[in-house]
């Protein structure tokens, strides 16, 4: 199959839920640092290789129209279809199903992800169903459930209205669909409604029936502008302060042998030139995040307290060196226990995302293992190898002074 060009957005609300900032702009132009946030999603989608965009737009809809134009100014072929402020979704797609793709990847205009593409479409296209949702986990309770997927990414359940139980994880959109599909020209042969409804409802819920919806899931955390509540999250995440995450044991201090562990402040010892590279990090700006593996924890080699006082020495020598860390998360759990934030697994760099409101995807992970890489790529992380040869420093230096090359 040939990978999309075309992005749809459904950008016609009235986002009444954000008044009075909606009284006069649609919620997709609410501003952060200095450009829209639906100016930021196209430039997240440009960036990804997408060639042209259709706004289904609504509610003041010369607002969206005069800032983009023809998308020029943003790298993208940007068209519109406009109707009215009060249609719903399903009506927006079919008034415009002249102007869709064969393919195309639908979003809604309030959320924003830091999409990899690349990733979503092999998994859309090893799942051999005609549309994909992307599904925010949920694990944290950032929002109501509304699906429930199985073992196989197949989505057993779509319940917008969120009344089924064992719901677990939220569609925030992103989805790729067949335009024939959604038209009802392909099974389930269910066409978009002449009535006005929600296009989850007339789509997404009768192919998740029929078993032909597939779920793209992410731990990453999704911001928008959907209410109040939501915004000062949304801007401290397109505020976009530098941060780099690294490994502890072998990229800051000397790495135990296999089985033997750090068990005092006393057995800890910093790696040469590390603590420069604290001090490069600080000096320009960067926050620095440490994630470890602890499992002597679990084996009773040192406790939670004999733990913190490691850090709280190695968080004072990095203070004096003219460094800071700014956060270290820790697994205590066992080799074998199964938990979700033990790397290779990702969740200690998903737990530093949602807390710092990082874009993983622009965060570079530093560490010794290959385990730490695989962390790094099952949290879309770019990552960085640090060697015997190749020192924390070194990655550091680089990375200050090329951070594109450095995290490709």
């Amino acid at each position: 199959m040939k990978r999309p060009t075309q992005v749809v957005i459904l950008a016609g609300g009235r986002g009444t839920r954000l008044a009075p900032i909606t009284d006069t702009i649609p919620k997709a132009m609410v501003p952060f640092h200095g450009k829209p946030f639906l100016e930021h999603t196209l430039d997240m989608l440009r960036e990804q290789g997408f060639e042209k965009v259709l706004l289904l737009l609504g509610y003041k809809a010369e607002v969206i129209q005069e800032h983009f134009g023809d998308g020029s100014r943003v790298g993208l072929a940007i068209t519109y279809s406009v109707t009215g402020a009060d249609d719903l979704t399903a009506s927006r797609v079919r008034i415009a199903e002249a102007e869709l793709d064969e393919r195309f990847l639908l979003l809604y205009c309030d959320n924003y992800w830091p999409m990899r593409f690349d990733a979503m479409w092999e998994s859309y296209v090893a799942s051999g169903r005609p549309a994909q949702i992307t599904v925010y986990t949920n694990r944290d309770g950032y929002t109501r459930d509304s699906v429930i997927v199985e073992p196989d990414g197949k989505v057993a359940v779509f319940d917008r209205g969120r009344t089924t139980p064992g719901l677990a994880g939220v569609e925030i959109s992103y989805a790729l669909l067949e335009r024939d599909t959604v038209l009802g020209l392909l099974p389930p042969r269910e066409a978009l409604p002449e009535g006005d409804m929600l296009f989850e409802d007339a789509v997404y819920t009768p192919l998740a029936e029929h078993g032909l919806l597939h779920a793209y899931e992410s731990d990453h955390r999704y911001y928008s502008v959907g209410g109040h509540a939501r915004l000062p999250l949304t801007d401290a995440f397109f505020a976009r302060e530098p941060a780099v995450i690294l490994d502890r044991d072998g990229t800051l201090n000397e790495r135990p042998p296999r089985a033997a562990y750090v068990t005092s402040p006393e057995d800890f010892r910093w790696l040469p030139g590390a603590l420069e590279a604290l001090a490069l990090l600080r000096g320009a700006g960067h926050r620095v995040i440490v994630v470890t593996n602890q499992a002597g924890i679990a084996r009773g080699a040192l406790t939670e307290a004999d733990l913190e006082a490691i850090h709280a020495r190695m968080r004072a020598e990095a203070e004096a060196a003219g460094g800071r860390i700014d956060a270290i998360y820790h697994c205590p759990h066992d080799w074998d226990e199964g938990c979700t934030c033990r790397k290779p697994a990702p969740g200690m760099l998903f737990q530093a995302q949602r807390e710092h409101h990082l874009d993983l995807t622009r965060t570079t992970f530093a560490g010794d293992d290959e385990r730490d890489g695989q962390a790094a790529a099952a949290a879309g992380a770019p990552f960085v190898l640090v060697t015997d040869e190749r020192p924390l420093l070194a990655a550091v230096r680089s990375l200050i002074s090329d951070p594109i090359a450095t995290s490709t």
